[in-house]
């Protein structure tokens, strides 16, 4: 019950809710990235939803407009050339997700949930498929975020996500969101341009 009615409708209010109380700091990043580079403020990418259909997950662009599209950070040479400096910013705060409200009022995501994969992960996505963890509704944070973030390895990181869709419930949202506080204030588990000893192709995906 939870899942397939309240959940959604919780999404979307909080949703709403973060989107009018930090509009005015979401304006004043508008203007830092504008001033910081050329470029779009937003960053459009194209992210696994719900049952695998793709949708295009929102983010204040972090990286010059000249960065390959759809490539992990890791996999680019010298990755730290792309970064704006409030783009470094913005990623160790995880500012840079703040757009994703939009993407939870259309429905694409909720608050909490397994991040979107990118639509060329593979690999995680398979292993994803083993816990069902591809059929909920990707998250703007989820149970694997503060139980390691980047540095997990895909396989860890997709038992984490079945983890939390074998258990999902409200207190497990609550705990993933208090959790996530924590976590973005340590800044823990942020690894730039990299993740754990396996290639994982999920910490910051380009701008």
């Amino acid at each position: 019950m939870y899942q397939k009615v309240f959940k959604r409708w919780l999404d979307f209010f909080l949703a709403l809710a973060g989107l009018i109380c930090l509009s005015w700091l979401m304006l004043g990043l508008c203007i830092a990235i504008k001033l910081d580079s050329p470029g779009p403020v937003l960053f459009k990418q194209k992210r696994v939803g719900i049952h695998k259909k793709h949708f295009q997950i929102l983010k204040f662009r972090t990286m010059r407009s000249d960065t390959p599209h759809d490539m992990p950070t890791h996999l680019l040479k010298s990755p730290d050339q792309y970064i704006t400096r409030v783009g470094r910013f913005l990623r160790k705060t995880s500012l840079d997700e703040l757009p994703q409200l939009l993407n939870i009022l259309a429905g694409d995501m909720a608050v909490i949930g397994p991040r979107p994969a990118l639509w060329n992960q593979y690999d995680l996505l398979e292993e994803r498929d083993k816990y069902g963890a591809n059929d909920v509704r990707p998250g703007l944070t989820g149970w694997a975020q503060i139980h390691g973030r980047d540095e997990l390895e895909i396989p860890e990181k997709a038992r984490l996500d079945g983890e939390y869709v074998k258990n999902i419930s409200f207190w497990m949202d609550v705990k993933c969101f208090f959790g996530t506080i924590a976590v973005v204030l340590r800044h823990d588990g942020v690894v730039e341009g990299g993740t754990g000893a396996l290639a994982d192709q999920k910490p910051k995906n380009t701008p």
